[in-house]
């Protein structure tokens, strides 16, 4: 993974850290969903961790992810494979901007270094995972796969009320706010009145 030497110290816990998070049945799950969307051209990447980074380091799987996903305009009009390192965090960054357009949230995106340097692959499944639900959500006919593999997101329902619904609503006490049914002051006794003591002799 790039060219640095082995961290050390807090480093290292960080990244053990990180590390944990990352999940190989995803990792397979995701692996089949690019096949089956892109087509067998774009090969199998050798199980593991490494293997799934060398797969999309370059970033041209994930672009031609991103344009199969999309019907007419397709969003990264050039897609080339390049060993060139700045070439390939390039297309990575084309890819996170598409997938921002197609609807992915900013908390759900990973960082271009998280992939090419391999400091982060868990983020990477994570965007990877909201985009495959982006795409089963709306069911515009572009996702290929088994829609079972990605949870559909929740979605606007939106409602309507006449203006007669609305009075009719201000008028109600809410439960939460207790209850007054049944409330009466009999038995309790003035405040302030001092308490009889009586002394028995």
């Amino acid at each position: 993974m790039a060219n640095k030497g082995p961290s050390y110290g807090l480093s290292r816990e960080v990244q053990s850290k990180i590390d944990k998070k990352y999940d190989p049945e995803l990792e397979e799950r995701l692996v089949h969903w690019i096949i089956a969307q892109c087509g067998d051209s774009v090969g199998k990447p050798q199980p593991g961790k490494q293997g799934f980074q060398q797969w999309l380091k370059d970033g041209c799987i994930l672009c031609e992810l991103i344009n199969s996903l999309c019907k007419d305009s397709k969003p990264v009009k050039k897609i080339q494979s390049s060993p060139m390192a700045f070439k390939q965090m390039e297309q990575i960054s084309q890819f996170l901007g598409a997938a921002e357009r197609y609807g992915v949230t900013k908390s759900d995106m990973f960082q271009t270094v998280d992939l090419w340097e391999g400091k982060d692959l868990a983020a990477v499944q994570m965007t990877l995972l909201s985009l495959g639900s982006l795409a089963v959500t709306k069911d515009d006919g572009c996702y290929r796969g088994d829609p079972s593999w990605f949870h559909k997101k929740s979605q606007e329902n939106k409602r309507e009320f006449t203006e007669e619904q609305l009075k009719e609503g201000q008028n109600v006490i809410g439960l939460q706010m207790g209850t007054n049914k049944g409330a009466s002051q009999a038995g309790t006794t003035g405040y302030g009145r001092p308490r009889q003591i009586l002394n028995n002799k």
